[in-house]
């Protein structure tokens, strides 16, 4: 029954244009196309290359590089353009393509070959190869025109450059999802609660997702609608893929229970998919006629790439949905999650993140339970839900704030650790981490940023494609890393808050 929505992004295109000019005739041109198509290829290559690079020819005039903007605009399998001026490429050239541009650059700076032939360097050879100063003059232009781009430095068969191209592919692959998110409210935010608010419209605008609203008893509606065959062929699936307790076995007094969430997971998966919607939230506070709060049904949802936030909060379900996209095809997943509590014993602190049920099952590979328990929150009968431990390693938690002019990212990098100890008494899917570059640093500049308590974590990918999507999307981003102090962290605060608000009214 579980139908993943986390796209292969072979199936997303990066084209490659290459700049350059008729000035230096048929033959110097022809040698820039075969160099070009030689650099995609090695880049093709490139097993941290996730998406489809396409060649494009060579752009030697203004309205061949407009159309070419105009094309990737128009072709949805377009996630973004890499530039590279190989030879010198009059900038004054570019100015109506990078204006008409609508999808995400990367400024390629490299050139055909490594090493320099220092006894056969003639002048044929330097009209050829230029992108040393060709790429100077793309550059101001970009500058001039305040294009948001990034800019990789170096050679093709450089694993730090493929890295990076890697890693911004992954980045505007996430920003394409969110250009095309429909995202369902199931009920309104928790009530009196200030962080989940936000500006929808200003979301559809700067990310492009739709944000709107359906009637908790439409989805009961759904969710009632299940046939019993199709709720015995998803338990079976459940037996299958999980450790079940006895309690929720066929036959045992809990089963009903089970079959119920079940049912959940057929009722609202169904109405994501006819409705074409790639993230939703629910809250505890609005539950209509559903008998339990959905906590199994979404973690398999996460799992299978929909965004989701918990108590309303759209801004993370649509962060979890972007995490989903961006990882496609790596170890680790992507989740809401939420941080709970403290270890504060000195030199040992340390997170416990968690939330009431809704903790996405990608973040582990170890063994997943299928449990019942009593949820004193809501008012309904006991939710099934999958209880683990997130695996240890790498990982990045990421908040979307609404500053009331602008949006604000907040990203922290942390480890997630072992449990000290078994946590019986805890049965929900959790996490623990050490934050960088330590607890109290990363604490108290997270409080000074407004940083959420909703967070997207991702095991799949890191800060680096976080920074990425966020100049994609023209928005503000605080990181917290190992090099971050507090006093400087609180004066990024002040200038971006000088900044944002001038860049505004420009």
């Amino acid at each position: 029954m579980s139908r993943s929505i986390i796209p292969d992004l072979k199936t997303r295109e990066v084209w490659f244009l290459t700049g350059s000019q008729g000035l230096y005739g048929e033959e110097t041109l022809r040698q820039v196309a075969e160099q070009s198509q030689a650099i995609v290829e090695t880049l093709a290559g490139a097993s941290d290359i996730p998406v489809t690079l396409v060649w494009k020819p060579v752009l030697t005039d203004s309205d061949a590089i407009r159309r070419t903007a105009l094309d990737a605009n128009a072709d949805d399998s377009v996630v973004g353009v890499v530039a590279w001026m190989h030879t010198f490429s009059p900038a004054k050239m570019w100015i109506a393509g990078l204006d008409t541009l609508r999808k995400p650059l990367l400024h390629l700076h490299t050139q055909a070959n490594v090493a320099l032939p220092w006894g056969e360097i003639d002048f044929d050879f330097m009209n050829l190869n230029q992108a040393a100063h060709g790429d100077r003059e793309f550059g101001y232009i970009q500058a001039r025109l305040g294009i948001p781009h990034k800019t990789v430095v170096g050679h093709a068969t450089n694993p730090r450059v493929t890295a990076s191209i890697g890693n911004w592919s992954r980045a505007a692959a996430g920003w394409a999802a969110t250009r095309s998110l429909k995202l369902a409210r199931f009920g309104d935010n928790m009530r009196f609660v200030a962080v989940t608010e936000g500006d929808k419209t200003e979301a559809e605008i700067r990310f492009g997702v739709q944000v709107n609203t359906w009637g908790v008893n439409e989805l009961a509606e759904a969710v009632h609608a299940a046939s019993e065959s199709d709720i015995d062929a998803l338990v079976a699936e459940y037996e299958e893929l999980y450790s079940v307790v006895p309690a929720l076995r066929k036959g045992a007094d809990r089963h009903d229970s089970l079959r119920y969430g079940a049912a959940i997971e057929l009722g609202l998966r169904s109405f994501l998919e006819e409705g074409g919607f790639g993230a939703f939230t629910t809250s505890f506070e609005d539950l209509g006629a559903l008998r339990q709060l959905p906590g199994l049904a979404v973690q398999r949802l996460m799992a299978d790439g929909y965004g989701f936030g918990a108590e309303g909060d759209w801004k993370t379900s649509i962060l979890v949905r972007a995490a989903n996209v961006m990882g496609a095809g790596l170890p680790g997943g992507a989740s809401l999650m939420e941080d709970y509590t403290y270890h504060l014993v000195p030199g040992e602190e340390k997170i416990l993140g968690a939330h009431m049920l809704e903790v996405s099952p990608s973040l582990t590979t170890g063994t997943v339970s299928l449990e019942i328990h009593p949820l004193g929150i809501g008012g309904k009968e006991d939710p099934v839900r999958l209880v683990f431990d997130a695996d240890p390693g790498p990982a990045v938690v990421v908040a979307l704030s609404d500053m009331r002019d602008r949006f604000r990212l907040v990203a922290n990098v942390v480890e997630n650790v072992p449990l000290d100890a078994p946590m019986p008494n805890l049965p929900v899917g959790r996490a623990v981490w050490k934050p960088a570059p330590d607890f109290e640093t990363s604490a108290a500049a997270w409080l000074t940023a407004g940083g959420a308590h909703h967070t997207v974590m991702s095991t799949a990918v890191g800060v680096d494609v976080f920074r990425d999507f966020a100049e994609m999307a023209k928005t503000e981003l605080l990181v917290i890393d190992e090099n971050t102090t507090l006093r400087e962290f609180q004066k990024e605060v002040r200038w971006n808050q000088a900044y944002y608000r001038l860049a505004q009214s420009i």
